[in-house]
């Protein structure tokens, strides 16, 4: 009760989470950031600091418009049925080199935890043909995200 007092009180004087427009792109990415941490069946903290830290500074968000952005790509992934929804919206706003830079984050979530999972694996490459980025361009971002976060790249499946 006090705490939805407190809620109704901060919204009034302004100081309330950011409301996020519904057809902001950034929701999409925020989504597709979500299924890449879920795709090996568990999420971790690391992968968790590591979305909320790349996101936060790419976008240069303030704590409550983070929080905001985490709430509303939860509520839009949990509603998804595949990554269409997600990649043809950002496809419709992002250059090809925002694209390539973004399956390069995705990447970096995968191996904030140390390690690449076949599914891991699957759903970068799903989610980089989707958003138009060529093979050998996800494999590249791949590798630098290995490299920058100083991960050995082990192979998880056969590259396609």
């Amino acid at each position: 009760m006090f705490e939805r007092f407190r809620s109704f009180l901060e919204n009034l004087a302004g100081n309330g989470t950011e409301k996020i427009a519904p057809d902001d792109p950034r929701i999409a990415v925020m989504a597709l950031c979500i299924q890449v941490m879920e795709a090996d069946g568990e999420i971790l903290d690391s992968e968790r600091r590591k979305v909320r830290s790349m996101i936060k500074e790419y976008y240069h968000l303030d704590d409550a418009a983070i929080a905001a952005l985490i709430k509303a790509g939860e509520t839009a992934e949990s509603q998804a049925i595949d990554f269409f929804r997600f990649t043809s919206d950002i496809k419709r706003h992002f250059s090809e080199e925002q694209r390539v830079d973004l399956v390069g984050m995705l990447w970096e979530i995968v191996y904030s935890d140390g390690k690449r999972s076949e599914m891991e694996d699957h759903v970068i490459w799903r989610i980089a043909d989707l958003l138009g980025v060529s093979g050998r361009d996800r494999v590249l971002k791949r590798q630098e995200a290995a490299a920058k976060l100083d991960v050995a790249e082990e192979p998880a499946q056969q590259e396609e």
